[in-house]
């Protein structure tokens, strides 16, 4: 059972790969930009969390509304500030200035959340018998499966099933769709293209939130850096999926964290990274749109 083990984990990372991922393909989506700065967001939210679990004893979901809260303003802010005035620069002028936001949040929180590390509270853990019991066992236990995998799983699939009928079906989500499509003739139309990008930016801040705290629960170690990685990863696994497309974005972090977890188990915890963006590269040599993403033919 050890193989379904390691699956299940792997789904469980790339569900949180995925909510993060879904931030990167959104505002690429919508605003053709690269917020590198979106990793770091997530740091903020579990800071926020943490704090607010440990420091004013608000219950866990409390937590998780307030980090959703603050990161969303934070969201909204970071565009209007950073990124809003460089909408006609060239796009090596967004991404420098994405990078400095990046370094900004990092030695902010370093200032701010002292000391560091934090040991982040299991939230999801269930108390039977006045025992914390941490997951499920099937098989007479040869296949165990915690509460944070479960919940990881389950609050993907239900952002996932939201965010596409809220894309599809509400005004908001049309004007996104529209602002995607031309922001010239969308303005035209009378949408507020602003607005619109200003919307996309808190929606996938608010989802980075979400995936901070899932991400903390299932790895508890909390530094100002701890969304570093998983950010690069999870940008990782929206090109890979086909950056812009929601299902991508789903798929790419659902194949990345099965990669990632089964390179662990099966070739070398060392190599893992490796093989992630090895499996990336050969992917883009075949299909350089990503697995599910849309051939786009300019007009000269």
């Amino acid at each position: 059972m050890s193989f379904f083990n390691s699956l299940i984990s792997g789904i469980s990372l790339g569900s949180i790969y995925a909510i993060i991922a879904l931030g990167y393909t959104m505002v690429y989506g919508i605003a053709k930009m690269l917020n590198f700065a979106h990793g770091d967001v997530i740091m903020v939210g579990a800071y926020v969390c943490f704090f607010a679990a440990s420091r004013f004893a608000l219950p866990p979901l409390a937590g998780v509304l307030l980090a959703v809260v603050v990161c969303t303003l934070l969201g909204i802010t970071i565009e209007k500030l950073a990124y809003a005035p460089l909408r006609a620069a060239p796009s090596l002028a967004v991404l420098i200035t994405a990078i400095g936001v990046s370094y900004f949040l990092q030695n902010a929180a370093l200032l701010l959340w002292t000391p560091n590390p934090k040991v982040f509270p299991n939230f999801v853990a269930r108390r039977v018998d006045g025992v914390d019991k941490a997951g499920v066992e099937f098989f007479g236990g040869a296949l165990r499966v915690s509460y944070v995998t479960l919940v990881t799983i389950l609050v993907c699939l239900a952002i996932m099933a939201v965010l596409t009928i809220f894309i599809n079906g509400s005004k908001l989500g049309k004007a996104m769709r529209a602002v995607s499509e031309d922001k010239d003739a969308a303005r035209l139309m009378g949408i507020n293209v602003n607005t619109t990008i200003s919307a996309t930016f808190a929606i996938g801040s608010g989802l980075a939130a979400i995936a901070g705290v899932l991400l903390c629960s299932a790895y508890p170690t909390l530094v100002p850096t701890t969304g570093s990685m998983p950010g690069i990863k999870a940008f990782t696994a929206a090109v890979f999926g086909g950056i812009g497309s929601i299902p991508g974005a789903l798929l790419g972090g659902l194949m990345l964290g099965v990669i990632e977890i089964l390179s662990k188990a099966y070739i070398s915890t060392q190599l893992s990274d490796a093989v992630v963006f090895g499996v990336l590269i050969v992917v883009l040599l075949v299909k350089p749109t990503g697995l599910l993403g849309k051939q786009i033919r300019e007009k000269v």
